[in-house]
């Protein structure tokens, strides 16, 4: 056999997982730390393109389908999420492992509406009745030449994908950073449309524009081969609706809607992971959190409200001596309220909780986070399934109990309603928008992005957190132990970010600003109806396996491939 005919053999069987893996690294370099939000309008395209033209003659080619999803799947999880290896290797590898099958079940999604090529003609005599049409061949009659068949089939696909981001959030207690569409947040006007749609919108744009890609190219070489082009109403009616949403987002930036200021300083105290539970270096983080707090007061106007972030002391404030008698000092020496995070016990076990105490050392508001994260603050299964405790290890020797209330904070400036999301809380759309219905006027994150040192994990967690302000329009106040500590309007902007010297967000310091908060407690469609868009979405997924499976079923049956 030639050279050129064996290397020719194995381009044709390997270009298809290379299209794959292809897929998993642009859907990653659209994100933090590469932020190349282009990659995300073409990451879906080389999958497509390794599911619908590869292995025709394959005799389990829907295996193939769900193999090429997944090979993209471990690619994108364990690259955008490479960052957990500073606290779990085992963790990131099993990460990997189970999302992967949401982008393997895309791919046999994908599979499934892949158009069949035309059977050819009978042949026909010369003076058979009709006569042969000019150009009459299977390129002529390809399923790509059809705009409402290429939308029809961008539509379906753009559901799959946005219905599997969305059960990818709760399944499991679920994760669903870093989905398709977080990679437009830095696009104001398009984001806009998430105070109907949620994140899970921008998804569905994004995942249906790759698909619109791929048909236009495919489109583009059958109507070279017939030497016969066609209106591309497909391609033309996309750009459109992104144009359109992008001019309504336009218009909603704006609009000044009615507010009233609060001054707010936002500490970040920079402690090393390794000192932040240690009874040793209690007498330093008490230090810290004076100073710092000294210079958040010493600003004018001084603050309405000072923030401290998730864990601020090594222990629970209420029930140990040292830490309780500590906040209360300092609460007592300022009018303004404390927002911290801390460690609250009971009867039933240990809570990640964030507490509010009133200036003057008031009686101090306790919420107990409700969203707990999996391998951070409870193994799965830790007494059902031993060997998933024995593989963490000490990483996480015991689990937090989970709270049981959205508990909405009370401020005494103009008795202002605060939202207390802990850690990646500020990554769920559902949860935030339950404590705006509970009233809340602004949303306040305490976290520690530091458990994942200098990674790209803080810049992805904020990356993600904007969404909550466009859903249900709050602005955002987050207070890191490091990362980014930030100020978000209610359109998604980051208006102010502290940053050292150097540039650099891992830094020790307070922000401080006036935070613009909505006068009128109005209410968003997402706020209202939650995931209504990813459900609907998810309806016409099902509808479309419904009707389509048993059509391949009898097609298999009668040998029709």
């Amino acid at each position: 056999m030639p050279e050129t005919t064996r290397a020719a053999g194995t381009l044709h069987k390997v270009w298809p997982w290379m299209a794959a893996m292809l897929s998993g690294a642009l859907a990653t370099i659209s994100l933090a730390p590469f932020n190349q939000s282009w990659a995300c309008w073409i990451a879906l395209t080389p999958l497509l393109a390794a599911v619908w033209f590869s292995g025709e003659r394959a005799k389990r080619r829907g295996v193939r389908d769900v193999l090429f999803g997944y090979v993209a799947g471990l690619v994108f999880f364990w690259s955008a999420f490479s960052w957990l290896h500073t606290v779990t290797v085992p963790g990131l590898i099993a990460v990997g492992f189970y999302m992967a099958v949401y982008f393997a079940l895309w791919g046999w999604l994908a599979g499934l509406v892949r158009p069949r090529p035309p059977l050819p003609e009978p042949e026909r005599g010369p003076h058979a009745w009709p006569p042969p049409r000019p150009n009459d061949s299977p390129e002529a009659r390809s399923p790509w030449l059809s705009s409402l068949r290429n939308l029809g089939l961008a539509f379906v696909l753009a559901c799959g994908w946005t219905a599997l981001e969305w059960v990818r959030g709760w399944m499991f207690s679920g994760w669903g950073w870093n989905g398709l569409g977080v990679a437009v947040h830095g696009v104001l006007p398009l984001i806009q449309i998430a105070e109907f749609t949620g994140v899970v919108g921008l998804s569905f744009v994004v995942a249906f524009a790759n698909v619109i890609v791929v048909v236009t190219v495919r489109r583009f070489i059958a109507e070279t081969k017939i030497q016969k082009r066609r209106p591309h109403y497909d391609f033309t009616l996309t750009m459109a609706a992104i144009v359109g949403l992008c001019a309504y987002g336009i218009r909603v930036l704006q609009e000044h809607p009615p507010t009233k200021p609060l001054r707010i300083a936002a500490v970040q105290s920079n402690v090393p992971r390794e000192e932040k539970f240690s009874q040793q270096f209690q007498g330093k983080t008490f230090f810290q959190f004076a100073q710092l707090t000294r210079i958040a007061l010493a600003v004018q106007p001084p603050p309405d409200l000072i923030i401290w972030p998730e864990s601020s002391m090594p222990g629970p404030v209420l029930e140990d001596e040292s830490n309780h008698r500590f906040v209360m000092n300092v609460a007592g020496s300022m009018k303004a309220d404390l927002l911290l995070g801390s460690i609250d016990e009971d009867e039933k076990g240990a809570y990640n909780a964030a507490l509010l105490v009133p200036g003057g050392a008031g009686k101090p508001q306790v919420y107990r986070k409700l969203h707990l994260v999996p391998f951070g603050e409870y193994v799965p299964g830790r007494h059902t399934v031993p060997f998933i405790a024995q593989i963490v290890g000490n990483q996480v020797p015991d689990d937090f109990a989970r709270g049981t209330e959205a508990v909405v904070f009370r401020l005494t400036k103009d008795q202002i309603k605060v939202a207390p999301l802990i850690c990646f809380e500020d990554t769920l759309g559902e949860l935030a928008r339950e404590f705006v219905l509970r009233g809340a006027d602004l949303l306040a994150n305490v976290t520690n992005d530091g458990w994942f040192l200098h990674s790209a994990a803080s810049q992805q967690h904020i990356d993600n957190a904007i969404f909550r302000c466009v859903e249900t329009r709050r602005p955002l106040v987050r207070a890191a132990n490091t990362g980014v500590t930030c100020f978000v309007n209610q359109f998604g902007r980051i208006t102010q970010v502290l940053r050292s010297k150097t540039g650099t967000t891992f830094t020790e310091g307070v922000l401080s600003g006036t935070v613009d908060v909505p006068a009128l407690a109005q209410m968003t469609f997402y706020t209202r109806h939650g995931e209504l868009f990813a459900k609907l979405c998810g309806c016409v997924a099902l509808i479309f396996l419904v009707v389509r499976i048993p059509q391949l079923v009898r097609r298999k049956g009668e040998g029709i491939k």
